[in-house]
């Protein structure tokens, strides 16, 4: 199974479309919301979200999305990452509500070889996150350095193939 792409291995305009999708369960939202301190109604009031947003009920934390969808993405697009090197953009364009499921696809849009270092690229790539209706709900943009498989293979240690991870044998 392949786990990310070597530079080689992207193609401008290739799309990736991520499985499975994630359902949010409100238990998802307010863990989340929780575990970065984003204590507002909207998220985490059932009685306020009611009463007082158009929405009538809890929105699910953007971040949360945004996360999932970068998640999603990994064995796909930054499986083999040096690094993320920035998020471009982030848009979130539709709320999401508990109960939503999440699906994510990402869109290769440039490729360049590294200026300073022949082992490595550059790839920009644009994730989008849509519901279970088709809506779309997130889209963002980021740059991510991977290397070039020529490299990645003669740098491995003698006996180690890069492209299949080992495991620990099991001890008695």
């Amino acid at each position: 199974m392949q786990f990310g792409r070597y530079y080689e291995e992207f193609e401008v305009g290739a799309v990736y479309r991520h499985w499975p999708g994630k359902t949010v369960t409100e238990y998802d939202d307010h863990l989340f919301c929780l575990l970065t301190m984003n204590h507002h109604p909207l998220h985490m009031d059932a009685h306020y979200a009611e009463s007082a947003t158009h929405f009538k009920r809890n929105v699910v934390v953007g971040n949360y999305i945004y996360s999932l969808l970068l998640g999603m993405s990994v064995p796909d697009v930054s499986g083999k990452a040096i690094a993320n090197l920035e998020v471009e953009s982030l848009r979130h364009v539709a709320p999401t509500f508990h109960g939503d499921t999440i699906y994510g696809e990402t869109t290769v849009l440039d490729k360049r070889e590294s200026g300073s270092k022949p082992d490595r690229g550059v790839v920009s790539v644009e994730t989008r996150g849509y519901n279970q209706d088709g809506t779309l709900v997130c889209v963002f943009r980021r740059r991510v350095m991977v290397p070039k498989r020529e490299y990645a293979v003669a740098a491995a240690p003698e006996g180690v193939d890069p492209e299949r991870p080992s495991f620990p044998e099991p001890q008695a």
